[in-house]
């Protein structure tokens, strides 16, 4: 704070004392200005002590107002709650309008419905290269599960209808209205190597562990289609897990990891009884475009892999099975033209052990187009489509329970910021033959506003 007083002073007085350079035509009679210098009264005299002083009062004021910011400053220092904690967060409102939701008896037979989401994202980091990750989040859009649980008028049409039509891209999955540890995890580097980092959580889920990002499209609605996946090998649930991720220079990653059920059960970890899944991915990512390949194994007991699957898939799940993920996106150099971003899936998955007449094979595909920066900065046009997993296989031959459907999803999504924190996202979806065979579709209409902090 000295030296900002010294240089105060150094300035204010050179700016007054700067001489005013004389123009070569112009003749300087010093004798002259001497004469008019000397006939003015002491009283107009540059007297420096004064100005000092004036100038220093001025200081010592704004000296104290900087000492007042600073006590202010470590006032608020005090109070925060961690030194090493950034806490982030969002809220989201959904308004849901649907045609065809009367045809099933569930928790999702309003036409019309709202639903809301409270996020709280904590990152600590106490290495600087570290993070243990907690999120806490509370809402009130939980469907029922696939089993009926949350409704006990549930019918054999099981989640597929309603998450297709109710399950928002950020819908709670826990109690109505209970703030509760959502996801929990920590991520390490592994030695002194920055490509190598190791993750481990007692909430995770297998796709927080992937090499790279596998897509490109931002869902607007349907949760199906944020990983650019429609089930498949990309199914997952919240359970127990740890993986390893190497990211080399190049473009290059890979990781493997496992998520198991045993810890919340009485089969025990890794055990004969417990259900995991274990993915492997290979990836390689450029600033434009991404391809990877994903191998993934589940145990029989493994409950929930197939939340977007025709009724005799999901029937039939309860094998081990192995599934293959395709994943590609492509973006051009410049955003805001009539040149979409493309991403691209497809999934398919082999049971192991069902019996004759049972499903086989299922498969499913996914395509997203975007349009980013289309009209203003940072909104988002989207369209993305595809087929939930679909029998195209049964043991022994012969025909699946669903080889008369013709399941498809769609959404036409549309998101701009009316400021830094807000995004207003207007989508409308559909899906056809979503239950049975016979006019089981549905239309729908969705308003989505977040509120980032």
């Amino acid at each position: 704070m000295k030296l900002f007083q010294q240089m105060l002073v150094a300035g204010a007085t050179l700016s007054l004392l700067a001489p005013v350079a004389a123009q070569a035509s112009d003749v300087v009679n010093l004798e002259e200005m001497n004469s008019y210098s000397r006939s003015k009264s002491k009283s107009s005299r540059l007297d420096s002590k004064t100005f000092i002083n004036e100038v220093s009062e001025d200081i010592a004021n704004l000296n104290g107002r900087v000492d007042g910011l600073e006590a202010k400053q470590n006032n608020f220092e005090a109070a925060s709650f961690s030194d090493t904690t950034v806490l982030s967060g969002s809220a989201v409102f959904a308004a849901t309008a649907v045609d065809g939701a009367s045809k099933v008896t569930s928790v999702a037979t309003e036409s019309l419905q709202t639903m809301y989401t409270y996020t709280m994202d904590l990152n600590t980091s106490f290495t600087g290269d570290d993070n243990l990750y907690v999120r806490l989040r509370t809402g009130n859009g939980k469907v029922a599960t696939d089993d009926g649980a949350e409704d006990p008028t549930a019918t054999s049409h099981g989640s597929f209808y309603q998450k297709t039509a109710f399950y928002h891209t950020d819908t709670y999955s826990g109690g109505v209205d209970t703030l509760a540890v959502d996801k929990i995890w920590y991520t390490t580097p592994i030695g002194n190597s920055e490509k190598w980092t190791a993750t481990i959580g007692p909430k995770i889920e297998n796709y927080y562990m992937y090499a790279a990002p596998v897509s490109i499209y931002r869902p607007g609605f349907h949760k199906a289609f944020k990983l650019g996946s429609l089930s498949g090998a990309f199914g997952a649930s919240t359970k127990q897990g740890f993986g390893v991720k190497y990211v080399a220079d190049n473009g290059f990653a890979a990781s493997t990891n496992i998520v198991s059920e045993g810890g919340a059960t009485t089969a025990g970890l890794f055990t004969k009884e417990d259900g995991s899944k274990w993915d492997t991915m290979l990836a390689y990512t450029k600033d434009q475009y991404h391809v990877s390949l994903t191998l993934s194994q589940h145990d029989k007991d493994w409950s929930s892999y197939s939340y977007y699957a025709t009724s005799a898939v999901k029937a039939d799940s309860k094998a081990d099975a192995t599934a293959y993920a395709a994943r590609a996106y492509w973006r051009p150099q410049e955003s805001g033209t009539a040149t979409p971003e493309v991403s691209v899936g497809y999934d398919v998955i082999s049971f192991d052990g069902n019996a004759s007449g049972k499903v086989d094979e299922a498969s499913s595909y996914f395509v997203g187009l975007g349009w980013p920066d289309m009209f203003m900065d940072s909104d988002y046009i989207g369209l993305g489509f595809g087929q939930p997993l679909k029998s195209t296989a049964t043991v022994g031959g012969g025909t699946a329970g669903d080889d008369a459907l013709s399941p498809f999803l769609w959404e036409l999504t549309y998101s701009f910021k009316p400021n830094d924190s807000i995004t207003v996202i207007p989508t409308v979806f559909g899906g056809t033959d979503v239950v049975s065979g016979t006019d089981e579709d549905i239309f729908g209409a969705a308003l989505t506003t977040k509120f980032k902090f």
